[in-house]
């Protein structure tokens, strides 16, 4: 059985410091986005806040939804020995990728490339047992999408990517590519 608290303890702050993906779902009204995240891109800033890193991708879904009000949740799921599964239900907020109080908590070679900052405001915290999720050892991250924007952070290219493959925020305008 699952249990509910209103804010992160001190175990909770452990456990998705520990983990290597966490997935997040959001949602405005549309179809329910849901994307796994890796890289160490997640920072827990306060009992209800945590703010992490929102890389160059194939869309914008994740602010999009945001900016349009919705919902947000993350989760967080031990695939080890120790069975775990961590939900946080958010309001989140976008912050530019210039804020120096938000790139201060990262690592400086972590912030190329980086799209932008999402700020998580957490409501609820969810624990469940995780009994049904399979054990996986971590093997290593992917280098492709760090690699990718050390080399082309500079030439303006990642940039020039992130204006291409912006899905609109504006749900009105919203259409396939």
């Amino acid at each position: 059985m699952g249990t509910q608290a209103a804010s992160l303890n001190e175990l909770d702050k452990t456990f998705i410091a520990e983990q290597k993906i966490f997935f997040i779902a959001s949602c405005s009204g549309k179809e329910v986005n849901l994307s796994p995240r890796g890289y160490d891109c997640f920072r827990v800033i306060g009992d209800n806040e945590a703010i992490f890193l929102d890389y160059a991708g194939s869309g914008n879904r994740t602010a999009r939804d945001i900016e349009n009000d919705g919902e947000v949740t993350v989760v967080f799921c031990s695939f080890g020995p120790k069975p775990q599964i961590l939900r946080l239900f958010c309001k989140g907020e976008t912050i530019d990728r210039s804020d120096e109080s938000c790139r201060s908590l990262f690592d400086p070679g972590d912030l190329r490339g980086m799209r932008r900052f999402v700020k998580l405001h957490i409501y609820c915290v969810e624990h469940s047992c995780g009994m049904s999720v399979p054990l996986y050892e971590f093997k290593e991250e992917r280098k492709t999408i760090k690699n990718w924007c050390a080399k082309d952070a500079d030439n303006g290219k990642v940039d020039e990517y992130i204006a291409d493959h912006t899905i609109p925020v504006d749900l009105s305008e919203y259409r396939w590519k």
